[in-house]
């Protein structure tokens, strides 16, 4: 990824998680064990005060196995600072620096291509579409830093089963905003604009593929991709586009922005995957966002980003070397 030099160490230093606001009186613990027991299975981002100042977005229960992990969630400062979204500056603060203004209402996404039923949906109609539900996924950064985010969405399938998609539909392309007039990054030659990446159409339909609105129990901030974004968490973190604004289904696999901006370095597949480096750093470890700042120590890199049970029947027979 053409990156300022050590762009992956210039993270901020980790801010605390906030503290639970109130806390059960020893005589409610006595009398309530069973409820005791059963906020310990919340989240501890859920327990705590809002993470920010954004709108409300209730989730709720997930059916799907996988999507809830034990690791411990990210600060919320951490998660909304620190962010690669190249349409604001290559910088990881100038997300949030310069992603204040864009303007998430009114929204559209188009659906086009292979689909019985394309069409144009509105923001307000894509909100409504599933049961929003709360999902704590790692993500992995192709430069070797990952975090825990409590997304809230609902799997992109959802949409994918509503616009019917052909029998010739063989890969998802989604296309990202690309506006000048509220993205500075666009200013820059690192990549082609607009910013483009693709699934494969099994890749979409899998469970865990999230079609995300919000996060920490609020929409999504601007920094982070809003008004909506997918969330692929067995892959590296630029898979997931964010901002969308259009979705082709296409019987080819499309070229997305890494691979045209080098392909020797970015594949289509991007899959976590520990053995298989970047040919400028390892991959085999990572440094988790928010614990100890830079003396953090880094942890072995998870197949498939620990999603290996849920979604390594996908690539079975696959040479994962080749087709990275």
């Amino acid at each position: 990824m053409h990156l300022p030099k050590n762009s992956h160490l210039n993270h901020p230093v980790a801010s605390e998680i906030t503290p639970r606001s109130v806390y059960l009186r020893r005589r409610q613990w006595m009398q309530g064990l069973a409820a005791g027991a059963a906020l310990a299975a919340v989240p501890t981002w859920a327990q705590t005060t809002r993470a920010g100042k954004l709108a409300p977005l209730p989730g709720g229960s997930t059916t799907v196995p996988g999507a809830m992990t034990m690791d411990k969630p990210t600060p919320y400062a951490d998660a909304t600072g620190y962010n690669n979204f190249y349409e604001f500056g290559t910088d990881k603060a100038d997300p949030a620096a310069h992603a204040g203004k864009l303007k998430t209402r009114p929204w559209t996404v188009v659906v086009e291509g292979e689909v019985r039923r394309p069409g144009t949906w509105d923001i307000e109609s894509l909100l409504k579409l599933g049961a929003m539900e709360d999902r704590i996924y790692r993500l992995r950064c192709v430069e070797g830093w990952s975090m825990v985010i409590p997304w809230v969405g609902y799997s992109l399938a959802e949409l994918v089963k509503r616009v019917e998609p052909t029998g010739n539909a063989k890969f998802h392309q989604f296309v990202t905003l690309a506006d000048r007039e509220q993205m500075p990054g666009l200013r820059s030659s690192v990549l082609d604009w607009p910013y483009v990446e693709g699934l494969r159409l099994d890749e979409a339909m899998h469970p865990l593929t999230l079609l995300a609105f919000g996060m920490y129990g609020e929409v999504l901030p601007n920094q982070n991709g809003a008004p909506l974004r997918l969330v692929v968490p067995w892959k590296y973190g630029f898979k997931s586009g964010k901002s969308i604004v259009r979705i082709r289904f296409v019987d080819k696999q499309p070229q997305t922005s890494w691979e045209r901006a080098a392909p020797s370095e970015y594949g289509f597949y991007s899959n976590v995957n520990p053995k298989v480096d970047h040919p400028r750093w390892s991959q085999a470890t990572e440094r988790r966002i928010g614990e100890d700042g830079l003396f953090a120590k880094k942890r072995p890199t998870l197949m498939f980003n620990g999603y290996e049970a849920q979604v390594g029947q996908l690539y079975a027979g696959m040479d994962l070397k080749r087709h990275f």
